[in-house]
This record gives C-alpha cells, structure tokens and sequence, in this order.
C-alpha cells in the first residue's frame, strides 16, 4: 500500500471489500509471542473432503484457528476461520476428485495469529477408488460379523459337548457305583446257590446209584 502513490493510494480503502480487509489484516497482524501449530496432518481423505488436524505448542493462549487451503498451481485460496473454540481439526468440504492441495493452519489468539504452519499436501482419490474402498471395508466388516457369528455357535456346541460328556461320565460313576455295592451280595447269593445244588454223599462215603 505505501508504494502507492496518488489518488489510487486514497481510493484503495474504498475499492477492497471489507471482509476481505478484515481477512487480511488478520493474517497479517502476528501475534509475537503465539507459535504456529505443529504436527499438521491430513486424514479421512475422499473425493470431496477431508480432515486437517494439529497440535498447538503448549502454554498458547488460543482461541480459535484459521485455514487457508489451495488447489496447487491456483491462485485462488480458501480462508476457514473459527474463534471461540479449542477443536484441534476441521473438516474440509467441496474438494475436487484427483486434485492436490495445499493447506496451512494458524493458531489465534486474542493479540493476532501465529505464522503460517509448514504446508500440507495431499491429493483426492477417485470418486469410484472411495466406493471401492467403502464396499471392501463394509465386506470385510460383514465377514467379521460371519466369522463372530461362527465362532459364537462353535463354542455352543462346545458347551454343549462337553455337558453331554459330563452327564454320561457321571451316569457311568453312578451305575460303576451301584455294580460295586451288589457285588458282596450277589456273591452270597451265588455260594449260597452253590451249596444247595451240590450232591449229597452217602453217610458209608459211596454215592448212591439208581437200580435200572
């Protein structure tokens, strides 16, 4: 501005829109004590939007953040600016498919902004790559449903098995049991039976024979 000179230097103020001049004397007003976010990242990225996140150096007093974002070899840039808040992400909305861009974020505080951060870069996939992705991971999720479902009915039949085998090992004990308590009697019974059914002797010791 102050290279200027004349009657342009004066009509200047009037020609600038004034949300455009606010967004410039914010950038441009540097808070000197306030450091630029680190740990600048992109993530969640499709055809049409993603996430920028960060991290603020600690000790920072801000309160809000502002982003510029801008297609590469375009002049043209988007200004994203919040206050008032201490969210370290923000979505960003409207990309384009195949199309790389470049982002910096800078912290606000009630003195100014921080310097710019070091610039992103990243670039959109394909609207199809993003429905390809989205289909495998609903697959997938799917097949682990199947697999949980799978493993919940094998362990019934686990469960079930081994009551079984329980139950029958139990019945053996139980009639084992049962065979052993009988098995003083029925030998009584047998010698008993046993002494009944012997010949008799002849008092002289000869057997007795029948006359045919």
């Amino acid at each position: 501005v102050s290279q200027i000179s004349g009657e342009y230097k004066e009509l200047l103020p009037c020609l600038i829109p004034q949300k455009v001049k606010q967004a410039f004397v914010s950038l441009c007003v540097f808070a000197d004590s306030l450091s630029p976010p680190v740990n600048v990242t992109i993530k969640e990225v499709k055809a049409n939007s993603a996430v920028v996140s960060w991290d603020i150096p600690e000790g920072d007093p801000v309160i809000g953040f502002a982003i510029t974002q801008q297609k590469k070899d375009v002049r043209m840039l988007r200004f994203i600016q919040e206050v008032n808040t201490t969210t370290r992400s923000c979505a960003l909305w409207d990309l384009e498919e195949e199309t790389d861009y470049i982002v910096h974020v800078q912290s606000i505080s009630m003195s100014g902004t921080s310097p710019l951060s070091e610039p992103l870069r990243f670039r959109t996939p394909k609207e199809a790559e993003t429905q390809a992705s989205k289909s495998k991971d609903e697959v997938t999720m799917e097949e682990v449903g199947q697999t949980t479902q799978l493993r919940a009915g094998e362990l019934i039949i686990i469960v079930v098995v081994l009551i079984m085998w329980a139950g029958v090992i139990a019945l053996f004990c139980r009639q084992y049991d049962i065979i052993k308590d009988n098995e003083p009697n029925n030998n009584k019974d047998k010698a008993k039976n046993s002494s009944e059914c012997s010949t008799p002797e002849h008092p002289t010791g000869g057997l007795l024979r029948s006359k045919v």
